[in-house]
């Protein structure tokens, strides 16, 4: 099948997985839409030379539950990154997805529904359509469009009422070809009363050319639920990064957003809270580092909708070797919204006079009884810093290395063990 981004070949992607009607009207219609938008108007500058990239690879026929039966290759990748051992260790489920499908799928706990997305759709279609494409929609902006297009992969989570899980589901994606797209789509609701940890790991080959992963999140957060989505994003350098991310939370909910963005060509990536309900949190706490001519656009967005709501975003932000690392970030207290209060903190770390760094805040308060909160600092690493971790031993590398690792400390006390071992092994390299 010529993999030529067109109606046939939209076509084609549909039937050969199996969809509705219903679905292949879907993708048909954000395909148009793809057609009619521009690139983002802020940011970094987006060339994507849409007729380089390959819209879908697979080379497993259907997902394995059991990692004796995944391919040998495939399974070496995922043990090489450590996920086989964490699987066993650390958590109640994993998804793992390589190219375009998800390859391997565990889910520990008969309590959940947890599987590929593709599978949810055909398993249980009333609940997919329920929550699939309501929170973000297909027409919102050029690559949300190209993701409704060919969506292919991501995890479905629903947590019943009541249900709070002891360990944490994970889901990795990997990209290992050239010129790759990967457009998996994430749905998860966390029913009232229940809890959620998810963990997601993001990994590619690095290549000549450029490869673009263009995720959709949509996470649904009941009364009193709460969730937490920590995400460390590895990429390789030739790949773009423009995902959308979004949750919406009701009363005394709590939606925490934990965001490692290390790799990478261009990201732009702001995780939201939609506040909706009465005494619902919203928590954002995010990691930027850019380095090698890296840019890295990326915050958080919340929209305070209901009463007495609470918002927190801290954003840590490093640029170095030439590297670009912004906050974009938008906090929005509703006139009905009234008693909420929003923080934001951003801190700015710049090693060398090759790098930089910009904060583009936008707060909006529209009623009396609420307040908005900003602080930013930026610092760059001086010499006498610098000379003074010499003088103890160290070479300028191992000290620029441990200023890093100390800015980042409260980020990395947020991730479980395993994931902070690895995000200091990523700094260090």
């Amino acid at each position: 099948m010529n993999k030529e981004l067109n109606e046939n070949f939209i076509r084609w992607l549909s039937h050969k997985k199996g969809e509705d009607a219903k679905m292949l009207e879907f993708r048909l219609n954000s395909f148009y839409e793809f057609q009619k938008q521009d690139n983002p108007h802020f940011g970094p500058e987006i060339n994507i030379d849409f007729n380089k990239i390959n819209y879908y690879k697979s080379d497993v026929s259907k997902t394995e539950d059991d990692w004796k039966n995944v391919n040998c290759n495939i399974k070496n990748t995922f043990q090489s990154l450590g996920v086989i051992d964490a699987e066993e260790k650390y958590l109640d489920g994993v998804s793992n997805q390589y190219e375009s499908e998800v390859v391997y799928h565990h889910n520990k706990n008969n309590d959940i529904i947890f599987m590929s997305t593709d599978d949810a759709l055909k398993k249980y279609p009333n609940l997919f359509y329920k929550y699939f494409n309501n929170l973000v929609k297909y027409n919102e902006n050029k690559y949300t469009a190209l993701n409704g297009a060919l969506w292919s992969g991501g995890s479905f989570i629903y947590i019943p009422p009541h249900t709070k899980l002891d360990r944490p589901l994970q889901s990795y994606f990997r990209i290992d070809s050239e010129s790759l797209g990967q457009f998996e789509r994430t749905i998860i609701i966390v029913d009232d009363y229940s809890s959620l940890e998810y963990i997601e790991g993001c990994t590619a080959k690095s290549y000549s050319q450029s490869s673009l992963h263009a995720g959709v999140v949509e996470i649904y957060v009941g009364k009193h639920a709460s969730c937490r989505y920590s995400t460390i994003q590895n990429w390789s350098k030739d790949v773009y990064n423009l995902v959308t991310k979004r949750a919406i939370v009701d009363d005394y909910g709590k939606m925490e957003w934990i965001d490692g963005n290390i790799g990478s060509n261009i990201t732009m990536k702001y995780p939201s809270c939609i506040l909706k309900g009465d005494y619902a949190i919203g928590n954002s706490l995010s990691i930027a580092y850019a380095k090698d001519n890296q840019k890295l656009d990326a915050g958080a967005k919340m929209i305070h909708l209901g009463q007495n709501t609470k918002s927190n975003i801290v954003s840590k932000s490093i640029a170095s070797s030439g590297g670009l690392s912004n906050y974009r970030g938008l906090v929005k207290i509703s006139k009905n919204a009234t008693n909420s209060v929003g923080m934001v903190k951003c801190d700015t770390l710049i090693m060398d006079d090759h790098s930089s760094s910009n904060t583009y805040p936008t707060n909006i308060v529209e009623n009396d009884s609420s307040t908005i909160e900003h602080e930013a600092t930026i610092s760059k690493v001086s010499e006498e810093k610098l000379n003074y971790l010499k003088s103890k031993g160290l070479s300028e590398d191992k000290a620029k290395e441990l200023l890093v690792l100390g800015f980042i400390d409260d980020f990395k006390k947020e991730l479980p063990m395993e994931y902070a071992v690895e995000l200091n092994r990523l700094i260090k390299d």
